[in-house]
């Protein structure tokens, strides 16, 4: 059995981190629900873990702004105990051809996606190395293994995000720290919003992902039963890179 401690989600108003949320919620986490701007759909997720009888916290914190994230881990640590799980699912897209991407749309997205998740994993290392228990998980994408033309920045941070996360975990791992990614290929969420049908006949499960399907691996991922699975990345795409 894990120590006493809780989980925090980045992003986890909507989408896979709302799915993780609840999957982390219903298995015994208390569970800090990280948002941005969507405070009300940070609320309903957290009243769901509720109402199925876990605990929950929302979070108001930016991801890229460091003293937002330490405060939301201190809020956590001082009702529930050290963040024994972090989740870094908070990511955006700014889509374009290389030639033509601007340096602001090339930094906001390396900045969310990559240097943020660094960060908020750098602030829950400590607690979980002291603790000999901890579980990191990364939602990168399979857009960080194989080329997708039009997001060179996305492709950069997530490719990014799987090799920190080789890196840390070879770094933690004799301490009982786990560290590993999730890469999901084309899940029903706003992320990705606008990207062709046509995606959907490339994928040999015929079907576009769901957040819960998603949430179901990172729940696995932090669970005592992934105790020895560290530094791998697990694609969740129906087939599309195999």
């Amino acid at each position: 059995m894990p120590p006493e401690g809780c989980a925090v989600v980045t992003g986890a108003a909507r989408g896979i981190g709302a799915a993780t949320a609840r999957a982390l919620g219903a298995a015994g986490w208390p569970v800090g629900v990280n948002y941005r701007a969507d405070g009300e759909g940070a609320a309903a997720v957290a009243a769901e873990i509720e109402a199925a009888g876990g605990t929950a916290v929302t979070l108001e914190a930016d991801v890229c702004d460091a003293d937002a994230v330490d405060a939301a881990f201190v809020q956590m640590e001082a009702e529930h105990g050290p963040v024994l799980v972090l989740v870094n699912n908070a990511g955006l897209r700014r889509d374009g051809l290389a030639a033509r991407l601007d340096d602001e749309d090339w930094d906001v997205v390396i900045e969310t996606d990559l240097s943020a998740a660094f960060r908020a994993t750098r602030r829950a290392l400590g607690p979980m190395l002291r603790a000999r228990y901890g579980r990191v998980v990364n939602v990168a994408s399979v857009v960080g293994m194989r080329a997708n033309a039009g997001q060179v920045n996305y492709a950069a941070a997530k490719a990014g995000l799987i090799g920190m996360t080789k890196t840390v975990a070879v770094e933690v791992a004799r301490r009982g720290v786990t560290v590993n990614a999730i890469a999901p290929g084309f899940v029903e969420t706003r992320l990705t919003e606008g990207i062709g049908e046509e995606t959907l006949g490339a994928i040999p499960a015929r079907r576009a992902g769901t957040p819960g399907d998603v949430a179901a691996c990172v729940g696995f991922l932090a669970s005592d039963a992934a105790a020895y699975v560290t530094g791998t990345t697990l694609v969740v795409d129906g087939g599309l890179s195999a």
